[in-house]
């Protein structure tokens, strides 16, 4: 199963409308949208949930309001939650101003965050 190309295509849609420079990269079955060589959000598909997740990049301090609603979902596919980072069930970015919501939230977040150490 692959991850959901018309939520790819949604997120590359309204990323080039906010004129945000980003790069994508596939891992893991899924797929990963950069901005500033950091993670800003990705597409997971969560064979437990059995669906594409959005998952985003939105730090400690939106992740404690944000984890509250309904429809997000600690990241968690490594065994223990990754802090400042969700899932975001389809339901909470079904339409084009939640999705965008939660871009935004990423987006705010990404000049904070540290990119990933470099591999050698």
């Amino acid at each position: 199963m692959a991850y959901d190309e018309f939520l790819a295509d949604r997120i590359r849609q309204q990323l080039k409308e906010k004129h945000v420079i980003f790069t994508e990269l596939k891992m893991m079955g899924g797929l990963c949208f950069k901005v500033d060589n950091k993670m800003l959000c990705g597409i997971h598909i969560d064979k437990k949930f059995g669906d594409s997740l959005l998952m985003a990049r939105v730090g400690e301090e939106a992740y404690a309001h944000e984890i509250n609603h309904t429809h997000c979902l600690p990241m968690d596919f490594t065994g223990r939650p990754m802090r400042g980072y969700i899932f975001v069930t389809p339901e909470g970015f079904d339409a084009e101003v939640d999705l965008s919501r939660y871009l935004d939230l990423c987006l705010a977040f990404n000049p904070l965050a540290k990119a990933s150490k470099k591999k050698k």
